[in-house]
């Protein structure tokens, strides 16, 4: 018997994907952008800045609207928008030049990280509203998997289009499938269970008594101040902080670093830039298994803790290592190392934000992963300065004292103390 719930899901698998192509597809291309734009490398980071800038200031306000809203209609907006920006930014160079043409990228992809900033925490909304809470990590790890995947094919793919039609249109022509996604989702989905018209009783019956309670509609400040004080969210946003620099230092800079500093040429990169995301997805489906059999063997405090305790530390000494290898593949083999076994993390983090959240996932999920995203804004500048000046040692130093701290904050988080919100404890 077919499950709703698992179309919507694949529709939330393909917006990570299509939001991965959107926002890995210009690194990659940074390659031949710099020498044919007359773009630095530092303006090159300063465009990936303003991508994160946006990603991260609609993180949270994002997910309020997206709970006001519903999830249908919100996919539907955003994925537009974002689809407008991302076919504009191949084709500005076409009208502009200069110091024009760099303001005009830098706006696009501004206003492609502000579409794209509510995805994930109105992904996790749905998941909370679609899925019993047992499955919320695994969906989330399998989410990242698919993500990964995506960061894992973008590197040949525009690498490949590049050396025979040019950056703009290996840019241009794997935009264009999302409209049909976009579409298709608009027609589809249902914010929840009981709206959609092929949701069957059974189906109803397996989502248990909390299908019947949706997400509240009417977000004040009040209910809000409670949920950014809250200590488990406080602290799990910034152990992600900690936990994002070397996620984006790994995805953003890997195919540079190969290129620079381990020098691999442009076609032996976009291959060899396949193999962290790839090791990245199989941690991050991994890790969503793992935490469903720590939770049932230590419960979920110490289930959810555990994974990221160990995980983030082990992350930070494969970076050490990676940049002390001589053997360029060896290099290779230690970053995706690193990558797999940082991304073990992705499902205690969302996970543990839902079970404490509940009802409030896309508000909690939003401040995690404006957070998580504050990490690249922090990451971005400091491995665009240090790698434009060749320091690329420091710059994985710097990613490996974050992994530490990351770890430490978990001793603070317990997915067992549930969010309150403020009438309940009035009430």
């Amino acid at each position: 018997m077919h499950r709703v719930r698992w179309r919507i899901y694949a529709f939330l698998f393909l917006f990570g994907c299509i939001a991965y192509f959107q926002q890995k597809g210009l690194t990659v291309a940074a390659d031949r952008i710099m020498p044919e734009l007359g773009f630095s490398q530092m303006q090159i980071g300063w465009l990936e800045w303003a991508f994160v800038l946006g990603y991260a200031a609609f993180q949270f306000p994002g997910g309020v609207i997206g709970q006001r809203l519903g999830a249908r209609f919100m996919f539907t907006l955003i994925g537009l928008v974002a689809f407008v920006a991302t076919v504009l930014t191949p084709v500005a160079p076409v009208v502009l030049n200069g110091t024009a043409l760099f303001v005009v990228l830098f706006a696009l992809q501004l206003i492609v990280g502000l579409a794209q900033g509510s995805i994930f925490p109105v992904s996790s909304g749905v998941m909370e509203t679609w899925f019993r809470p047992e499955r919320w990590a695994l969906i989330q790890g399998l989410q990242s998997m698919g993500l990964q995947l995506a960061a894992a094919a973008t590197p040949p793919l525009v690498a490949y289009l590049m050396s025979s039609l040019g950056w703009q249109q290996a840019l241009f022509w794997p935009a264009l499938p999302a409209v049909a996604v976009i579409l298709l989702w608009a027609w589809y989905a249902r914010n929840s269970p009981r709206e959609h018209p092929s949701v069957t009783s059974a189906e109803l019956a397996e989502l248990g008594k909390d299908v019947d309670t949706p997400a509240p509609e009417k977000v004040d400040w009040r209910r809000l101040r409670h949920l950014l004080a809250n200590r488990s969210i406080v602290l799990a946003t910034l152990s992600y902080i900690c936990m994002n620099y070397v996620f984006y230092l790994i995805s953003n800079w890997c195919f540079l670093y190969l290129v620079q500093e381990r020098h691999f040429n442009v076609l032996e990169s976009g291959v060899l830039a396949i193999v962290p995301p790839l090791t990245a997805g199989l941690g991050a489906g991994v890790g969503g298994s793992l935490v469903g059999l720590m939770c049932a063997r230590f419960g979920n405090k110490w289930g959810f803790r555990l994974i990221p305790m160990v995980a983030l530390p082990v992350s930070g000494a494969l970076l050490l290592l990676t940049v002390n290898l001589s053997n360029p593949y060896a290099a290779v083999a230690t970053l995706a190392l690193a990558y797999g076994v940082v991304e073990l993390c992705e499902g205690p983090y969302w996970g543990g934000t839902m079970f404490v959240a509940r009802a409030d996932t896309m508000s909690a999920t939003g401040v995690l992963n404006t957070g998580g995203n504050l990490g690249g804004l922090i990451g971005i500048p400091i491995v665009a300065y240090l790698s434009g000046h060749g320091q690329w040692t420091l710059a994985f130093i710097i990613g490996a004292v974050f992994s530490v701290l990351g770890a430490v904050a978990w001793l603070g988080i317990d997915a067992d103390q549930r969010f309150e919100p403020p009438d309940e404890i009035a009430a």
